[in-house]
C-alpha cells in the first residue's frame, strides 16, 4: 500500500490530492490547527492531522514520526512553498527519497539561489550578502545605487525595501538588529519581468511555458491593474528564457518536481537576469493560467510524477497544446458590468475575491488575447484614474 504524507501551511493542493488518490496512492494531510476546516477533498485524504502554528523542527519531526507508527509513508510532499524545508528535513530523519535540506535551501534562500546560479554562469544583478561590513563598503563602492535590501526567504515575515545611499543602508541594518543577516544587498535593475513554470523528471525540463508580468505606470499606479501573460512562443524572450530555465533547475540539484522562477529582462541591456527559483506550483493563480494556454494541470502532473517515481515507472507529462492565455486583475467595480469584451467567448474565467476582481482570457491566436486586454485596460483606465484610453493597438503605460 502506497502512502504520502502531505504537509501544507496554507489551504492549497486540493488537485494535488485528488489526483494522488485517482491513481492509488493515499495521501495523509498535515496542516495547522487553524486549518482543519478549510476546503479540502476529504474523500481524498485518508487522514487529515493537524499541529499548532509556531512548532519548531523537533515538535514536527516527533509529531510525524508519532504519526509514522502507524502508517508506513513513502514519500513526502510540501504542498505550499513555506512548507519546503520542513518536508526535507522529514525526508532526511526518516531517510525517504526525494529533495534534501541542502538542494531545499536553493529553492529558499534568495542568497544560496544567487551565489550558486552565478557559478553556474547565469546572470543575476549584483549582489551582496548582509554579514561583513567590509563587503558591503566595498559593493556599495563598485555597485551604484539604488539597491535593494531583501529577505533571504519570503515566508520569513520580513520587507524588501529600497535603498538609496550608504547612509540609508546602516540605518535600515541598525534598525534590523540581529536580524539583519537575513537580508541579501542587491544591484536595482530596471527591467520587465518574466516566470517561468516548469515540470522536472529525472535532471530534465520536460515541460515549461514562459509568462511576462505586466503593470502600467499610469493606469496602474492609480487603478491597480495587474496582468501576466503568455509570452509570443516566436520571440527571443521565449526562446532565450526557455534555454535558460532548462538548465537552471538541474544547476540548482532539482531531479524531480515542479519550479517557478523569475527572471528581469534589463531594460539597459536586454539581457535575461536570474532573480530567484521556487519549488511547486506557483501562487497567485499561475497554476490556472498554465492550463488555459497548454491544458496542462499542474498539480496533476505533480503527483502523476511523484506516482510515477514510487512505483519505478518512466514519467512523461500529459499532452497539452500550445496557445496562449493571460490573467489580468484589478480593484473591484474598476471595469463597467456591460463592457462587451466580458461577454467574449474567450472570457475563460471571471473571479470576484477579497476586493479584487479577475478574468481568465484564452486563445490559440496571440492577436485576440491582445485584442481583448486593450479593450479592458482602455476602459479600466479611464473609469478608475480619469486618465484618457490607451490607443486602440496599444498598451497603456507600455
Amino acid at each position: 500500500m502506497e502512502r504520502i504524507l502531505c504537509i501544507s501551511g496554507s489551504a492549497c493542493g486540493q488537485e494535488f490530492l485528488r489526483q494522488c488518490a485517482a491513481l492509488g496512492v493515499r495521501p495523509t494531510l498535515l496542516t495547522l490547527d487553524g486549518l482543519r476546516d478549510a476546503d479540502w477533498p476529504r474523500e481524498a485524504i485518508e487522514d487529515l492531522a493537524t499541529m499548532p502554528e509556531g512548532l519548531n523542527c523537533e515538535q514536527v519531526l516527533n509529531t510525524v514520526s508519532w504519526m509514522a507508527r502507524g502508517r508506513l509513508f513513502n514519500r513526502v510532499a510540501a504542498l505550499d512553498e513555506g512548507s519546503l524545508l520542513r518536508a526535507a528535513e522529514i525526508r532526511e530523519h526518516m531517510r525517504i527519497p526525494g529533495m534534501g535540506i541542502t538542494t531545499a535551501g536553493y529553492y529558499r534562500d534568495r542568497l544560496a539561489m544567487r551565489v550558486s546560479a552565478r557559478e553556474s554562469g547565469f546572470a543575476v544583478p549584483e549582489f551582496c550578502r548582509v554579514l561583513n561590513y567590509d563587503e558591503l563598503r566595498a559593493f556599495m563602492e563598485r555597485v551604484p545605487a539604488p539597491w535593494m535590501l531583501r529577505p533571504r526567504r519570503k515566508s520569513a515575515g520580513l520587507d524588501s525595501r529600497r535603498v538609496e545611499n550608504p547612509e540609508e543602508l546602516w540605518r535600515a541594518l541598525e534598525q534590523l538588529g540581529d536580524r539583519q543577516s537575513r537580508y541579501l544587498l542587491e544591484q536595482l535593475i530596471q527591467g520587465e519581468l518574466f516566470t517561468v513554470e516548469s515540470v522536472v523528471s529525472e535532471c530534465r525540463v520536460v515541460f515549461s511555458v514562459v509568462h511576462r508580468h505586466r503593470g502600467w505606470p499610469e493606469a496602474g499606479a492609480a487603478t491597480g491593474a495587474s496582468l501576466i501573460e503568455t509570452v509570443d512562443r516566436t520571440s527571443r524572450d521565449w526562446m532565450e528564457l526557455t534555454a535558460l530555465n532548462g538548465g537552471l533547475a538541474p544547476s540548482l540539484g532539482m531531479v524531480r518536481g515542479l519550479t517557478h522562477a523569475r527572471f528581469l529582462r534589463g531594460e539597459a541591456d536586454g539581457r535575461h537576469y536570474f532573480l530567484e527559483i521556487a519549488a511547486g506550483v506557483g501562487e497567485g493563480g499561475l497554476g490556472r493560467l498554465v492550463e488555459a494556454g497548454s491544458g496542462l494541470n499542474l498539480w496533476q502532473e505533480w503527483a502523476r510524477l511523484e506516482a510515477a517515481h514510487l512505483r519505478g515507472e518512466g514519467y512523461l507529462p500529459c499532452e497539452w497544446f500550445e496557445s496562449y492565455a493571460a490573467s489580468l486583475e484589478w480593484p473591484a467595480g474598476g471595469l463597467p458590468e456591460d463592457a462587451a469584451e466580458l461577454s467574449a467567448p474567450e472570457i475563460a474565467e471571471r473571479l470576484r475575491a477579497q476586493g479584487r476582481e479577475s478574468v481568465l482570457v484564452r486563445s490559440s491566436k496571440l492577436e485576440r488575447v491582445a485584442q481583448l486586454l486593450d479593450g479592458l485596460v482602455r476602459q479600466i483606465a479611464a473609469r478608475g484614474s480619469g486618465l484618457p484610453a490607451a490607443e486602440p493597438g496599444g498598451r497603456p503605460g507600455c
